[in-house]
């Protein structure tokens, strides 16, 4: 017959077998990871360092969050600059004013706005076909001679072309230019003759 303290002796034992068979695979799996760090050169502290991968990210994401990108002059509620805006800076045009610091993150994305000094218009040329002549000045997509070309330095127009060249310059091929008549062709309009009918 089965008692109760039958059972509880079973559980004492299954309960050793249950921590022995931890204890070795806890075992395993340090050796696992002594043998992975020496294999990659890693110490403990870089271990502490690092964290798990993407902890740095997570944190400072947590952080942005609980601190706030945007911040309420009035009230003082924050918004991180994520997700739906807030009814205080959902129409401004200028956000900049709502910041919290200038330095707050470098992917500034939300604004729209170009950094750097990036002049406007057409641009002088960078680069020259030698057998067409044809031109590109570096922006926007690449034309198809120079496309599919990994080193590009023997298509680059050096300074003494430029100067040799002088004010002429070949046509390109990439932008032609419509030649235009001043007056445009008089043709004269032949008169049509009537066609005879059947009978």
């Amino acid at each position: 017959m089965t008692t109760l303290s039958n059972i509880e002796e079973r559980i004492r034992k299954l309960q050793a077998r249950a921590d022995a068979i931890q204890k070795k695979q806890a075992i395993a799996a340090v050796a696992k990871i002594h043998s992975l760090m020496k294999e990659h050169g890693l110490t403990i502290d870089d271990l502490i360092s690092r964290g798990r991968v993407g902890a740095g990210k997570d944190s400072a994401n947590a952080a942005l969050a609980a601190t706030g990108k945007y911040r309420d002059p009035k009230t003082g509620a924050t918004w991180s600059g994520r997700g739906r805006a807030p009814a205080w800076i959902a129409n401004a045009k200028n956000r900049a004013r709502f910041l919290v610091s200038e330095a707050v993150e470098s992917n500034d994305s939300d604004s729209g706005k170009r950094t750097g000094n990036y002049p406007r218009g057409p641009q002088p040329a960078k680069y020259r076909d030698p057998k067409s002549g044809a031109e590109w000045s570096g922006r926007g997509k690449a034309p198809g001679w120079l496309a599919s070309v990994k080193d590009r330095t023997k298509f680059l127009i050096s300074a003494a072309d430029t100067k040799a060249a002088g004010t002429k310059k070949p046509k390109s091929k990439t932008n032609p230019t419509p030649a235009r008549s001043t007056k445009a062709a008089k043709t004269p309009i032949a008169a049509k003759a009537p066609r005879a009918k059947r009978t």
